[in-house]
């Protein structure tokens, strides 16, 4: 049965925000609202999203913990080869924001040095093997999201920069991946990016 106390209850409440909507600020509401929808804290982008625990573990043994359930793209794995991936020797906590790139104040395609470099000023680009490790922490991402690490990036074996994305596909598999990051390469303003909080 129709609970309409329930349906008039919110009935000012919506008349309220589509009048937000449609006004000067509306842009500023809809971006609040689809953070909202996204259970992220609507008002401030760079809030804390998740606390990773990292370290504690060399990195391969980190790659052997890939398989059961997670996957890793070659490139990926690339990358986890190379003298610049390291892990820290004991086990820290770090603390985490998830924005999308327009969340940062851009409303242009930025390359990565200018996305980086508004990370900086708002946080710090995280360790590299955040990848991997948020990739193995988050089991219940949902279908279809995916987002890149802000981290120092690896060159790989073609030569190219590269991050790590974490990424669940439509088919329910996990998946670290890795997205170009050539300092003059461009983020679409919809590109989900995590980066960490400064202390």
């Amino acid at each position: 049965m129709l609970d309409t106390s329930a349906l008039a209850e919110v009935a000012g409440p919506l008349k309220d925000f589509a009048e937000k909507l449609g006004g000067e600020d509306g842009s500023m509401w809809l971006a609040g609202f689809k953070r909202f929808l996204r259970k992220e804290n609507p008002w401030n982008p760079m809030a804390l999203w998740h606390t990773l625990t990292i370290g504690g573990v060399l990195k391969d043994e980190l790659l052997k913990k890939f398989g059961d359930g997670f996957f890793i793209s070659d490139w990926a794995k690339d990358i986890m080869s190379k003298p610049e991936f390291t892990t820290f020797p004991e086990s820290t906590g770090i603390q985490l924001a998830k924005v999308m790139v327009k969340d940062l104040g851009f409303t242009e395609m930025p390359t990565t040095t200018e996305l980086f470099n508004r990370i900086k000023e708002v946080g710090s680009l995280c360790p590299a093997e955040v990848g991997p490790h948020l990739r193995l922490a988050f089991t219940d991402q949902p279908k279809g999201d995916w987002f890149s690490v802000a981290m120092e990036p690896i060159s790989g074996s073609d030569g190219f920069l590269l991050v790590f994305s974490v990424r669940r596909v439509d088919d329910g598999r996990l998946w670290l991946i890795s997205r170009c990051a050539d300092p003059d390469d461009r983020w679409g303003l919809e590109s989900g990016v995590v980066f960490c909080l400064s202390k």
